[in-house]
Formats: C-alpha cells, structure tokens, sequence
C-alpha cells in the first residue's frame, strides 16, 4: 500500500486547506485511515481518523468542530478539511492507512495501530 499526502501550504490564521491522500491497495475501502501530525521536537500527535465505510469517525479535541475527515472510496482517497485554521496547527501531516480490517475502536487515536504511512505535507499558519 503506498499513500501520497497533498494540499499542504501556508495560510493565515482563520483560513482553510484541504488535504487529500490518495492510496493504492485494492481493499482501500476496507482500511480505517487517520491523519496525524508532528512538528518539531514533539511527539506525533492523532488528528482525526475514519473507518472503512465512513461509518464513524474520531477526532482530537483540540481540532473538533474545525477540522472534517471524509473519504471517497470510489477514488481510494482520504481527505481532511482543515477550516479557522490556527498558528497550533502548524505540523507536518502524515496520512496513514491500517489494513488490518480489525474492528477495534479503542486504539484508533494510536500511530502503532497505523501499517503504511504517507510522506508528509506541510501545513504553515501564520497568525
């Protein structure tokens, strides 16, 4: 499976960006996929993710409301609509796919549960 994160830039407080991730792999639509994000000297912190048939989805309290996590498993891709964007949300994000097909919600939020990572977009809000 390989994921290829986009949409990433640089915004100023209050905008929006959208970013997308699109993966191969011929079960896509069976993955619980997430968006995490790290910056530096910090550990990587869970964004938000969503599972196979877009039946739930989890978020971090701290980007609840502002942020939405979608995917259109037609076209094997992930989005996260990221809006009243602030200067904390400055990071690097990382989408990641888990293909266990595992149903277990409580390790969701966990980057040990995610198998295949994408490379990493960049998100700069400046304030």
């Amino acid at each position: 499976v390989q994921l290829q994160a986009s949409g990433g830039g640089s915004v100023q407080a209050g905008g929006s960006l959208r970013l997308s991730c699109a993966a191969s792999g011929r079960r896509f639509v069976s993955y619980v996929m997430a968006w995490f994000r790290q910056t530096p000297g910090k550990e990587r912190e869970f964004v938000a993710a969503i599972r196979g048939r877009g039946a739930s989805t989890h978020y971090a309290d701290s980007v609840k409301g502002r942020f939405t996590i979608s995917r259109d498993n037609a076209k094997n891709t992930m989005y996260l609509q990221m809006n009243n964007l602030k200067s904390e949300d400055t990071a690097v994000y990382y989408c990641a796919a888990d293909t266990s097909e595992a149903s277990i919600l409580s390790t969701i939020r966990w980057d040990s549960r995610y198998d295949y990572w994408g490379q990493g977009t960049q998100v700069t809000v400046s304030s």
